[in-house]
């Protein structure tokens, strides 16, 4: 399990961000070539997020750039480099300057090791001096992610799963959150993996069709990665599956917000056609679960209704949540769907952070 409260092991080397140009710090015109000063205008947010990652991390920044065909008839000189300059000074007078800047020249037919994915523009970061698991690449394509893998770092794809400069540098300030949970019983057998800062996917098997669909809902409105596998005693009944797999969830989600520097805690009401559902919740270590909801209906699909309550008590008392759950309405289905989406919400309102100010939300100093 990793979290943003764990150290790198490796903190006496050093770390790089090997940022793409085109389409990352700048946008990319049709033609793929900044080749005039009418084509250029920078990404949202690209100026306070560089100027705020290098003022609070340690982060050599590396540029990372192919252009194709540069210094051919097609690509001249004269036209590249003025605009290229243009955007090193502007960077420069919001107080952000490259380390060092790497173009490749290669046509993508020419497969040059120069050219990314390939590693050649980057032999000398692969000496053994830095810490590449740490290190990321920053861009907006397959290719970067390749890069990426390639040089056995992370990497930050711009433009996919909410990813844009503000959760870059929120990452990369206070570090990525995530951790994995393996709980093994006669009676269950269970595998949770949460990524709160790597939305964009969502593996969960329980064995009951219902309840997977309602712990979608906390991949999907919660913003987070969520992988969940389960193989219960169903054969007995429901229970045992339904409710150890609240306390792994639990337990997963209390590893992953790690120190909770910079969150907000608290987190929401949330309309669903006929049905009123309210998740408010406090993560701030003491599991306390207030429960207002009724159901008419003793089973939802393959779920017994009874074991609603069940799942958020395990929850909270693991994770621990304040929790206080309360549902109106008609609709047995929309009743308790509202309310897994009502609860991912408040648990993303709840996580987020602010990385100019990562102190404990609390006044007594702890939580």
């Amino acid at each position: 399990m990793t979290n943003c409260s764990q150290p790198s092991n490796n903190s006496d080397m050093k770390k790089a961000l090997f940022i793409d140009r085109d389409g990352t710090i700048i946008r990319e015109p049709a033609d793929e070539q900044i080749d005039a000063f009418e084509k250029l205008s920078f990404l949202p947010g690209t100026f306070r997020a560089l100027s705020t990652i290098r003022e609070l991390t340690d982060y050599e920044f590396v540029m990372v750039s192919n252009q194709d065909g540069l210094g051919t008839d097609s690509f001249p000189e004269d036209t590249f480099w003025p605009v290229h300059n243009f955007i090193l000074d502007t960077l420069k007078g919001e107080g952000v300057e490259f380390d060092d800047i790497l173009i490749d020249r290669h046509f993508p037919h020419d497969n040059a090791p120069t050219r990314k994915p390939g590693t050649g523009m980057l032999t000398a970061y692969m000496d053994g001096s830095y810490d590449l698991a740490n290190c990321y690449v920053i861009g907006d394509r397959a290719t970067d992610v390749q890069l990426a893998e390639n040089l056995g770092c992370k990497a930050l794809q711009i433009g996919t799963d909410d990813m844009d400069w503000a959760k870059i540098t929120e990452i990369l300030v206070a570090g990525e959150r995530s951790a994995e949970v393996t709980r093994t019983t006669r009676e269950t057998d269970i595998y949770v993996k949460l990524e709160l800062d790597r939305p964009g996917y969502c593996d969960i098997s329980t064995g009951l069709g219902f309840f997977d669909h309602m712990l979608a809902q906390l991949a999907h409105h919660g913003g987070m990665g969520v992988t969940i596998r389960v193989r219960g005693d169903l054969h007995v009944d429901e229970h045992h599956t339904i409710e150890d797999t609240g306390l792994a969830l639990g337990e997963c989600l209390r590893k992953a917000i790690g120190n909770k520097l910079g969150i907000s805690r608290y987190g929401y009401c949330l309309p669903m056609d006929d049905c009123l559902c309210q998740a408010a919740l406090d993560f701030g270590g003491r599991p306390w679960l207030q429960w207002e909801a009724e159901y008419k209906r003793e089973l939802i699909g393959d779920m017994p209704t009874e074991m609603f309550y069940h799942f958020f008590k395990s929850l909270s008392d693991a994770a621990l949540m304040n929790l206080s759950i309360k549902a109106e309405g008609e609709n047995e289905h929309h009743k308790i769907e509202g309310t897994f989406k009502a609860l991912a919400r408040a648990i993303r309102v709840a996580v987020q952070r602010d990385v100019r100010h990562l102190v404990l939300p609390s006044s007594k100093g702890t939580l």
